[in-house]
């Protein structure tokens, strides 16, 4: 693999980031309680903690980045605070929902049976479709193509630093114009809700979605361009239960 300094270079007309998507809508069952309302040893809450590093790095590239909340129709509250004088537009999204899985939402409602979640994709495909709705309303000022955009996905069940995880990404946008996703990996696993996905996937995976699919790893196998993350970032992830986030913020604080 093509060596590449894990620094932050200018983006250019091959590395545009048109926007941010936090996904905050999983079960959290083992947790027990919603990961986005998880409280850091700082006080801060998960969500705050996500949208705030999202602002951080929108203001470092001076792109007012849109952020998007994919919470599963759960309506997570952001700190106003973040909010004031920020030129960046923060807002929820919906999760995006087929013709089919519309008709099972309704007949769900209809037995009084819980909704399960629609997984990753179905917050990725309503996110890709935010920002090409931005883009042809004006509201996204750009003139990059949706073949050298990319929208950045960060899964709550993680601290490692947006910016952090910018650097890391980055400098690999350009270096396979075959690989249309770009996202950490470790010896045993690859994290694709910790990574870039190129807008012009967005017809293939709405397709994708309308065909009853809901798992990443098969949409993104043929299309992935896995980034080895630093050690140190090992416990900084995929926490499910009170102990392992309690870890996590302890990894947090070592960086």
């Amino acid at each position: 693999m093509v060596e590449v300094a894990d620094s932050l270079i200018q983006a250019d007309e091959l590395s545009y980031l048109a926007g941010i998507v936090i996904l905050a809508g999983g079960a959290s069952k083992r947790m027990g309680s919603p990961k986005a309302e998880l409280i850091l040893p700082t006080g801060e809450r998960l969500v705050d903690y996500h949208v705030r590093q999202a602002l951080e790095l929108s203001a470092a590239l001076t792109s007012n980045l849109p952020i998007m909340i994919a919470d599963n129709g759960r309506g997570f509250s952001i700190n106003p605070d973040l909010l004031k004088n920020s030129p960046s537009p923060v807002f929820h999204i919906t999760d995006y929902l087929s013709a089919n899985s519309l008709s099972n939402k309704i007949l769900s409602s209809n037995d009084d049976k819980p909704i399960a979640t629609g997984g990753a994709l179905v917050a990725i495909e309503a996110a890709l479709q935010s920002l090409k709705s931005l883009v042809s309303s004006n509201q996204l000022m750009t003139d990059k193509s949706p073949y050298i955009s990319w929208l950045m996905v960060i899964s709550c069940d993680s601290l490692i630093p947006v910016n952090d995880l910018w650097q890391k990404l980055q400098p690999y946008m350009t270096q396979n114009p075959d690989k249309a996703v770009i996202c950490l990996t470790d010896e045993h696993h690859l994290y694709p809700l910790l990574g870039l996905y190129r807008l012009s996937i967005e017809p293939n995976l709405k397709h994708y979605i309308d065909d009853g699919q809901r798992q990443v790893m098969k949409f993104i196998k043929p299309l992935v361009q896995p980034i080895p993350f630093a050690k140190n970032w090992q416990y900084l992830t995929n926490f499910n239960t009170p102990k392992d986030f309690e870890h996590a913020c302890l990894a947090l604080n070592n960086l």
